[in-house]
């Protein structure tokens, strides 16, 4: 497996040599967020504002009325929890085109439940106007900023940084509402985000082997989440419907399935793999998954509920697992 270091940081400024209008806006993590080499090329269009997200976020709206459109880099838990009024009076409201990259989605960070942004799907779900992101390997990362560009009004982004895998060809790029099928099957549909795609992958080949046919989608849009392909792959699901996210199971991926399947009527069981109405400690990430339950034996274990019996898979059949350096050299700090 191919692994990508800081892919953000490099591409961001080759990307943005002829937009003279995006600008970046960073609070007091600017290596830790992968722009210090956009700083670096571009310091007219570089604002460092200090650990002030609320005016950080109050400050991009007023860019964005003058013309810009301000890309804003901060940790995701401070952008939704420290800046939500600014964002839905002074950014959303006015339906302005502010760029949010949040970093270190759910337990993507050893720093706790201060520093996880375990429930920023499902707030950010719930204000008008924003469109919502999440990337999950290197190939979403150098694919992300297009879309983003393209996107009318506010966007929120799911960011993965430091070591990054590539989980698709290069060629298979981010598409704005577009979910990529990795894999064809009418047993289960499963549905993953984020680093959870990895997991599900690493387990699939094991549950075909095992006789399950399985569909697999690989969620980059979170909102608007009204892709035909979605709904026509939850119409295949003989035995039920999985959704896995690095996300609270309330109010994310797995809640805008379940309001698709109540709405067109579908009498299916449906399974959310997330973390169950709890907050996390510290730890790696393989242990945070492991522990709460978002690993690819997680999954084998829904999907052995779903069929009432055992598949008798371990966790030395599947793939084996990507650990994750906390103190690499492609991170700016453990957090």
């Amino acid at each position: 497996m191919e692994i990508k270091s800081k892919i953000h940081n490099n591409n961001f400024v080759e990307w943005a040599k002829d937009k003279p209008e995006v600008v970046v806006l960073s609070a007091d993590l600017t290596s830790s967020v992968e722009v210090n080499n956009f700083r670096d090329a571009y310091p007219d269009r570089f604002f460092s504002m200090g650990v002030a997200e609320q005016n950080m976020l109050s400050f991009a709206a007023g860019l964005a009325r003058e013309g810009y459109i301000p890309f804003v880099h901060t940790f995701a838990v401070f952008i939704y929890r420290q800046a939500l009024n600014q964002i839905i009076s002074s950014i959303a409201y006015s339906n302005l085109p502010v760029k949010m990259f949040g970093f270190l989605p759910g337990i993507t960070t050893p720093g706790g439940a201060t520093h996880q942004a375990i429930d920023d799907v499902a707030v950010m779900r719930t204000v008008p106007n924003v469109s919502i992101f999440e990337t999950g390997d290197a190939t979403d990362i150098e694919s992300i900023l297009d879309p983003v560009y393209n996107t009318k009004g506010p966007v929120y982004v799911r960011m993965l940084r430091g070591e990054v895998p590539r989980l698709f060809d290069k060629e298979d790029r981010i598409k704005f509402n577009t979910a990529r099928t990795l894999s064809e099957g009418d047993d289960i549909t499963l549905l993953t985000s984020g680093i959870c795609t990895e997991e599900a992958m690493r387990a699939i080949p094991v549950l075909k082997e095992r006789g399950l046919s399985v569909e697999h989608l690989h969620i980059t849009t979170h909102k608007p989440f009204d892709d035909p392909a979605v709904l026509k792959a939850l119409q295949k699901a003989n035995k039920g419907v999985i959704t896995m996210e690095n996300h609270i199971v309330t109010g994310g991926l797995g809640t805008a399935v379940a309001e698709i399947m109540a709405a067109q009527g579908m009498a299916k069981k449906l399974h959310k793999i997330g973390l169950q109405d709890t907050f996390a400690h510290g730890g790696s990430r393989h242990y945070l998954m492991k522990t709460y339950g978002l690993d690819s034996l997680s999954l084998v274990k829904n999907v052995e509920d779903f069929l009432g019996r055992s598949l008798n898979i371990s966790e030395e059949d599947l793939e084996e697992v990507r650990i994750e350096a906390v103190h690499s050299s492609a991170k700016a700090e453990a957090l």
